[in-house]
């Protein structure tokens, strides 16, 4: 039976703030952590090619803003989804994609 190597710690510090993880990777370059990162599997998607103009007043926009914020997305991604799940529900079926 074999002992497992007790893994070192990561020379990628533990970041509190959004803005520490961009402070940080603006000065270093992510190459140099290669070997303390681990690949994904990602899926490309077509980019979404149809634009609608909604009029909002200035507080139903402040509200989409900030419920957004909470969910740590755009407000107009956060509106998207919404209007997918509107219609979804009220067809029964897959319409259009969430993100």
């Amino acid at each position: 039976m074999s002992a497992k190597k007790p893994t070192p710690p990561s020379r990628i510090p533990d970041f509190a703030t959004r803005q520490e993880a961009a402070d940080f990777w603006d000065t270093h370059d992510f190459t140099d952590f290669d070997d303390v990162t681990t690949p994904v599997q990602m899926r490309a998607r077509k980019p979404l090619n149809a634009v609608i103009n909604v009029r909002l007043d200035a507080d139903t926009w402040t509200f989409l803003q900030n419920a957004a914020a909470e969910k740590g997305i755009g407000p107009t991604t956060l509106a998207r989804m919404w209007l997918i799940e509107r219609m979804r529900a009220e067809t029964g079926k897959g319409a259009g994609r969430a993100n």
